[in-house]
């Protein structure tokens, strides 16, 4: 198998409330969209997809669910920066800036239909 992409998929009922948070937030940009759809890209991340809840194109079983129990975590170089510039921006942090004891620092946002974005890293971890 040879993998060319990858993206993750959230279910949600506002497509566009949460394709224009990544991208005003996190840098990222619309690739392709259409009704009920929206790709989003960056250049040093996987794909972001963003699906209305309710289509067909979802299996049946799981088609009206939400986006749950899911979190975009995103590593990045200066954690404390984008700490300061997402709260500077008025970016809903629902979760504080918090260090873990295996080594992991992290702090979540989310955005309106409640997916989950965690930025990280590592301590002692070469930047």
């Amino acid at each position: 198998m040879q993998v060319t992409n990858t993206a993750i998929c959230f279910t949600v009922d506002d497509v566009a409330g949460s394709a224009a948070f990544l991208a005003r937030h996190f840098g990222y940009q619309e690739a392709m969209s259409a009704d009920g759809f929206a790709s989003l890209t960056r250049d040093d991340a996987a794909g972001v997809i963003f699906l209305r809840r309710g289509l067909e194109v979802l299996p049946a079983d799981f088609r009206d669910q939400r986006a749950a129990g899911t979190i975009l975590a995103l590593t990045v170089a200066d954690l404390d920066a984008e700490y300061a510039r997402l709260r500077s921006e008025g970016a809903p942090i629902t979760l504080p800036l918090l260090a873990e004891e295996w080594g992991e620092r992290l702090f979540q946002v989310t955005d309106p239909n409640g997916v989950v974005i965690e930025l990280l890293d590592w301590a002692g971890a070469a930047q």
